[in-house]
């Protein structure tokens, strides 16, 4: 057997050789193209060229022009769509993910992917890109990140507890930024990290069709093991060692990430552990409702907010018999949108069949005579509303239960509460300990403390400790962005449920409005169907302190006139 020593400079001049070779082999596929006039490019200014059989973005901030690719690597939003800001972030327009233009790097998820970036030229009043059209344009130009290659089998490294957005995203992280040591992610699901936002808005019952990475991938490519199946049931922080399913295995620890995510919530009724009533969270989930919602059948939902609302809209075609929802609001998402914006989408679900029964509470679940591990109906107000299936989705608890006894003090609502670059504040020995996602308890804007259930959120911290760790420490500063599919696509950015007031633009009942939250004399939230990329600039506005005032938007104020890409506006951009 040859050993690891005699090895590395054999592999190592192969590699030189074969990088020799395909540098040889793209040099003679790249070209140079003139796409546009100078002068049609202005400062601060986005724009989708032809680039051959492909696309590019051009985007020029002052004096400087870059070009990458065209499309948002999330979801293939168009960028030209999006926002610039003088400082080279571009934002989707659609849900928030954000790269610099000067590199194509990713700046904020949802981005799983960085972008391009070509070379520039101006020659004769025509601006040149320089990109190979055959690898790049055709492959919806998405540039992997830098990874790691080296063999980190022998080293401690670092574990993740949880397998959802924050573990995929704070991987990707470490390893762009230059973490070399072995990452373990430990999960409770059967399946690597996926985008869990598409189970309640598709009802996808297939872990593989919305798998960020393949577990071969993470393994291979990341140089991360996945332990699937696994449940955390302790942690050490004085010996650095957490312990799998009661004992089970003892992994020890250089670093720690706590992203076990949440537990969705269960109402304390009679009948809510029938076999028929499901919570929302997982494949396992998806595939119940999927399997539950066919033609004919009587749908009940306890919850009138976002994941119940979402799930009505999947099975709204799917010819159910009945669908009744049961809300504590006077209408549905009342508590996050405010009355006017739920009154119009609760108009849009009335005329697709929909029967709400708001102000109210659920008394209990009633089983079938013939089958009493089934439910068949629900009571409210003394009236029994038929049920083949009911899907209670009244939020989520952080699922910390296994910090108990750890040293790391648990918030009364199973929080952990966390500094600006999301390390433990609390317990001893948490100096390498991070937490993200549905249990942090993080600074936001404006000295408050907050506690978000945003599969976006998640995903920033997540990049935001994989940069931490990794030696590039930055105060975790992010605007939450979430979407929704109502009657129309919903975008949302900021904080807004304690506001005082909501101001509206536009008729939420047409599915066609701008909402604008208000706190202390301050917007500090902003909705949206059908008007991009508003909620994507008022994010940014957001970030940079330089939303109007409350009275500036009843005086008809407009955000997207509002300057943040030309090089007049970086000062203030980047102060």
């Amino acid at each position: 057997m040859i050993s690891r020593t005699l090895l590395r400079p054999i592999l190592a001049s192969a590699r030189n050789s074969l990088t020799l070779t395909c540098k040889k082999t793209l040099s003679t596929m790249v070209k140079t193209i003139a796409v546009l006039d100078e002068s049609e490019l202005k400062d601060g200014q986005l724009k989708e060229v032809e680039f051959e059989s492909g696309k590019v973005l051009l985007s020029r901030l002052g004096d400087k022009i870059h070009a990458t690719s065209a499309w948002c690597t999330h979801f293939g939003a168009p960028l030209a769509q999006g926002v610039l800001a003088a400082d080279g972030r571009v934002l989707c327009p659609w849900h928030g993910a954000c790269f610099n233009v000067c590199t194509g790097d990713i700046e904020d998820a949802p981005a799983p992917a960085a972008l391009h970036s070509f070379k520039v030229n101006v020659v004769d009043g025509k601006i040149h890109v320089t990109a190979n059209p055959e690898s790049t344009i055709k492959e919806n130009m998405k540039r992997n990140p830098r990874l790691l290659t080296e063999d980190t089998s022998f080293k401690t490294g670092l574990i993740i507890v949880g397998g959802g957005s924050g573990a995929f995203y704070a991987v990707e992280s470490l390893r762009e930024h230059g973490y070399k040591e072995p990452i373990t992610i430990i999960s409770k699901e059967q399946y690597a990290p996926i985008d869990r936002t598409k189970l309640s808005k598709a009802l996808i019952t297939d872990p593989a069709a919305i798998m960020w990475k393949t577990p071969a991938d993470l393994k291979i490519k990341y140089g991360t093991t996945l332990r699937l199946g696994a449940e955390v049931t302790s942690v050490d922080l004085k010996n650095k060692t957490v312990t799998i399913d009661n004992g089970a295995d003892t992994l020890s620890y250089e670093k720690l990430i706590l992203a076990p995510g949440g537990i969705p919530r269960k109402l304390p009724i009679e009948g809510a552990d029938l076999e028929n009533v499901f919570t929302f969270r997982g494949i396992p989930d998806a595939k119940n409702v999927d399997a539950a919602a066919q033609e004919g059948k009587r749908a009940v939902f306890i919850g009138s907010s976002f994941i119940s609302m979402e799930i009505v809209v999947a099975v709204l075609k799917r010819k159910l018999a009945s669908i009744d929802v049961i809300g504590m609001e006077e209408v549905p998402f009342e508590g996050v949108l405010g009355k006017e914006v739920g009154a119009g989408l609760k108009k849009y679900f009335e005329s697709q069949g929909v029967k709400f029964h708001m102000k109210t509470k659920v008394e209990k679940i009633v089983a079938k005579e013939d089958d009493p591990k089934l439910a068949s109906g629900v009571v409210v107000n003394g009236e029994t509303l038929p049920a083949d299936f009911v899907v209670m989705g009244v939020g989520v608890r952080p699922a910390t239960d296994f910090l108990k006894g750890s040293g790391i003090d648990i918030e009364k609502d199973g929080g952990v509460r966390v500094d600006e670059h999301l390390r433990v504040r609390t317990g001893p020995d948490t100096e390498n300990v991070y937490a993200i996602g549905d249990i942090a308890i993080y600074p936001q804007l404006h000295g408050s403390e907050v506690r978000i259930e945003h599969w976006s959120v998640a995903g920033n911290q997540g990049r935001a400790a994989g940069k931490n760790i990794s030696g590039s420490p930055q105060p975790f500063i992010k605007i939450p962005i979430f979407w929704s599919t109502q009657s129309a696509q919903l975008r949302y950015c900021g904080i807004s449920h304690k506001y005082d007031e909501v101001i509206v633009k536009g008729d939420p009942s047409q599915s066609k409005f701008i909402a604008y939250y208000v706190q202390g004399g301050r917007i500090v939230g902003v909705s949206s169907m059908q008007n991009d990329p508003v909620v994507t600039k008022a994010a940014e506005l957001l970030r940079l302190d330089l939303m109007p005032s409350p009275a500036d938007i009843k005086a008809g104020g407009d955000l997207l006139s509002i300057d943040i890409s030309t090089s007049g506006s970086l000062k203030k951009v980047v102060s």
